[in-house]
This record gives C-alpha cells, sequence and structure tokens, in this order.
C-alpha cells in the first residue's frame, strides 16, 4: 500500500493462479516415469481439502472427479466453485474430470460448466453403438480443449449409477482396441481387466488376480496410449475394522492389493480411479469420533476428523502405489 500526499493507491500483488488443465500432458509424463495420475472422486467440500492438500504437500500432478451423482448430490455449481478454490490455493496441475458420463448431453453440460475432460461410458452398448456415441462426444469435447476418456468392457459393482451384474461384466478384448481409438479419436481408454466398483471386489478365500496379459496384450497394440483403470479401491483393511468396530456392516469387504496397482503403474497404467477407499477413511474417521465423543454435535468436529482421514490416506496412494509424488512439474 503505498500513500502519496492525500491519495491513496494500492499496488496489487500479481499471483499466478494455474488453471483447470487437461490429462494430455500429464499422461504423456505418468507413461514415461511409469508412474500413474490419481483421479479422487469428490462430493464435498472436506473431501476435495484432503485430496488437494495431501496433493499439494506431495507435489504431485491430481485429477479431482465428479460423478453424475456428486453433481446431483451437491449441485454442480457449488461443486465447481469449491474446485476453483482448490486451483487458487494449490501450485499443482489440477484437472476436473467427469466420471462416466452417460450420455452425449451429460458430457456436454460439463464441458460447458468448465470441466477440461469428460469420460463418456458407452460399454453398455455394442461396439459399433459405442464407437458412434463415443466419436459424438470426442468431436464436440476436441473442438471446445476438452479431452474425452472412454470405456471398453465392462467392469463389474455397484458405485453410484453404475450398477453391472457379474454375469454382464467383460473383459477388455484386445482384438478391438485398436479400431476403437482409432474410429473415435478418444485421448484415453478405460479397460477391464479384473476390477470392478464398490468395496467388494473379491469373494473371501479367493486370490485376488488381475488380467495384466490383457493389459500388456492392450499397451502392444496401441503403444504409448493412455490406459485407464476403474474400480482400482484397495479397500484398506484397518478401515474395514474401524467401520465393523464402531457399529458398521461391512463383512468381506476386499479391495485389489495395492502392489497389483503399483505394477500396473509401471505399464501402461496412467491414471488410476480411487473413490471406496476415500469413502471408507471418511466414515471410518466419523464412525470411531462419535462413538468416542458421544457428547459432540458440532460437525466441524468429526468433519474435520474426516478430512484427515482422507489427506492420509490419499498422500499414502500418491507416494506408495500411484508414484507419483514430486512429479507435479514435469
Amino acid at each position: 500500500m503505498v500513500y502519496n500526499g492525500n491519495i491513496k493507491t494500492i499496488n496489487f500483488l500479481e499471483v499466478y493462479i494455474m488453471p483447470l488443465v487437461t490429462t494430455t500432458h500429464m499422461f504423456e509424463k505418468a507413461y514415461e516415469g511409469g508412474y500413474a495420475i490419481g483421479a479422487f472422486n469428490v462430493n464435498n467440500m472436506e473431501i476435495i481439502q484432503g485430496i488437494v492438500e495431501a496433493a499439494n504437500e506431495q507435489k504431485a500432478p491430481l485429477i479431482l472427479q465428479v460423478s453424475a451423482g456428486a453433481r446431483k448430490y451437491a449441485n454442480p455449481t457449488y461443486l465447481r466453485k469449491m474446485v476453483e478454490a482448490a486451483v487458487e490455493e494449490s501450485d499443482i496441475p489440477i484437472c476436473l474430470h467427469l466420471d462416466h458420463g452417460d450420455s452425449f448431453e451429460l458430457c456436454k453440460s460439463c464441458i460447458e460448466n468448465g470441466f477440461t475432460s469428460v469420460m463418456i461410458d458407452a460399454s453398455k452398448y455394442a461396439f459399433a453403438e459405442n464407437i458412434r456415441i463415443t466419436k459424438e462426444v470426442v468431436e464436440y469435447a476436441h473442438d471446445h480443449g476438452v479431452v474425452v476418456e472412454a470405456e471398453l468392457g465392462r467392469l463389474a459393482g455397484i458405485e453410484d449409477a453404475v450398477n453391472v451384474s457379474g454375469k454382464d461384466a467383460a473383459y477388455t478384448d484386445p482384438d478391438q482396441v485398436e479400431e476403437f481409438v482409432k474410429s473415435t479419436g478418444v485421448d484415453s481408454l478405460a479397460i477391464a481387466i479384473g476390477t470392478s466398483h464398490g468395496a467388494y471386489k473379491f469373494k473371501p478365500g479367493t486370490k485376488p488376480q488381475l488380467r495384466f496379459d490383457i493389459l500388456q496384450e492392450v499397451s502392444d497394440r496401441i503403444p504409448g496410449f493412455p490406459i485407464v483403470l476403474h474400480g482400482a479401491s484397495s479397500v484398506p483393511q484397518e478401515f474395514v475394522k474401524i467401520i465393523n468396530e464402531f457399529g458398521g456392516q461391512m463383512p468381506d469387504a476386499i479391495g485389489v492389493p495395492e502392489e497389483m496397482l503399483r505394477q500396473a503403474a509401471k505399464m501402461a497404467v496412467c491414471k488410476i480411479n480411487i473413490d471406496s477407499d476415500l469413502r471408507m477413511a471418511c466414515t471410518a474417521a466419523i464412525r470411531k469420533h462419535l462413538a468416542e465423543n458421544p457428547s459432540h454435535f458440532d460437525p466441524r468436529q468429526y468433519l474435520g476428523d474426516a478430512r484427515t482421514a482422507i489427506k492420509g490416506i490419499v498422500a499414502h496412494k500418491l507416494v506408495d502405489v500411484l508414484g507419483c509424488a514430486g512429479h507435479a512439474n514435469d
């Protein structure tokens, strides 16, 4: 602040705020470096804060992704403004991504509302129709500087509006990937190699298996192309234990072993989606806090614990699973 006689003038410090980015550069560097970018689902302020604080401290590139259910729950305007606040408070690259968009209209709405990446999931349709719908979204998105993820193959499990039974699930057919990518112009591809949505990915007593042979063949068919893993939460057993200990009911919840996710990240997988682990961290922290502090009724008390738990699990994922910590400026 400068005073000139009786006239007061203010010299504003120009602060550079990194805008939202697409995943193009992120994925190029992730592929080259043998790591993956974490795509974390967001629903409210505390979840966003926990994720972004962890990514800032770990200097990791970040994808914040929003499902159709999250948009309905939190309101698209509130979500966008919270993400804008996160960007303003950060010095890392952040992409805002639509998770499992199920129509051209939804993808178009998100693009018009500032998303820098969208997923069109037309995997429930026949191959030719999946191509047609995906291509329509790609053409509109690219005209607006937005990148597109699509899905080939179908993951089992339940998450928000996604509900695929085991009998309807299908591994990705490597013979289809070249034609699909070439015909649609898509920027990244989610494939099915044995992961699944939700917290019950494998049956008790069975050995978790992922089809790394499919992943390898896909990457051989489309070398250098970014692959995405959905349904990749590891379902930390410490959270399962806390939830069950303090009144929850999550028997037999089993996720993807983290060493398998790290192996996938060293291959062609450039984006790994994580949602259930965040939900469990949040729920475990809240259940434990309320059980141990029955007189508390201020949401800031238990939601603060939830935010801390989310920050902890995200930091762990960035460092030990994804391998993207320290790569924000690549």
